[in-house]
């Protein structure tokens, strides 16, 4: 049923994309914009070419993104209007009623909202505009930045770290300070509590 990754080679509006996931990094995604800017028009283009979005086609005709939310939503908010998608699965042969049924199966959707809660499928967004903000999302993605953890093939890593930090931290510290919130994030990820996640490259034994 998955087709080889297979690149659309004209552009499609950003805002007909529908997300697969409830929540994105804000901090992430502000320095993807950040990064995004400091290129020129030229540049732009060429990577617009270089990082298409994966997705799945659905029974709909719409195209539903599984990865690389964080780079949608900044771009975005950057104003870029259109992206080369890459089709990774066509479903559209699947009746519109088990269509969510089948994403979950395959583990291409994750329908968790910014309190870690699972939401009915009905409650994802219709945009990559409107995708809220986890500040657990934001420092799991920090923490694998600097090593706290292994990038991992597993769907959905990185949120099931932010769900674990969730238990560990408060979101007040993550606002208010996020330098002592990663430091803390570090001593978390090293502990065996951590040992079940993806990725994970803490001690082989406590001292």
């Amino acid at each position: 049923m998955t087709n080889p990754r297979e690149p659309r080679v004209h552009p499609v509006p950003i805002l007909s994309l529908r997300p697969t996931q409830m929540t994105v990094g804000m901090r992430e995604v502000k320095e993807k914009r950040k990064r995004w800017r400091q290129h020129d028009r030229k540049k732009q283009a060429d990577l617009l070419g270089k990082h298409m979005i994966p997705v799945v086609y659905g029974p709909d005709e719409r195209y539903y993104v599984i990865d690389h939310h964080h780079l949608g939503r900044a771009l975005h908010d950057e104003g870029v209007k259109e992206v080369l998608v890459t089709v990774i699965g066509d479903l559209r042969m699947v009746e519109r009623e088990a269509f969510w049924g089948v994403m979950d199966n395959k583990r291409w959707v994750y329908p968790y909202d910014a309190k870690g809660d699972r939401r009915p499928f009905r409650d994802l967004p219709k945009s990559v505009a409107d995708l809220k903000d986890d500040p657990f999302r934001s420092l799991a993605g920090e923490l694998r930045r600097i090593g706290g953890f292994a990038k991992d093939t597993t769907p959905f890593s990185e949120f099931l770290w932010a769900d674990y930090l969730r238990r560990k931290l408060s979101r007040k510290l993550i606002n208010a300070d996020f330098g002592e919130a990663v430091e803390k994030a570090m001593a978390s990820a090293k502990s065996q509590d951590a040992i079940y996640l993806p990725g994970w490259c803490g001690p082989a034994e406590d001292d």
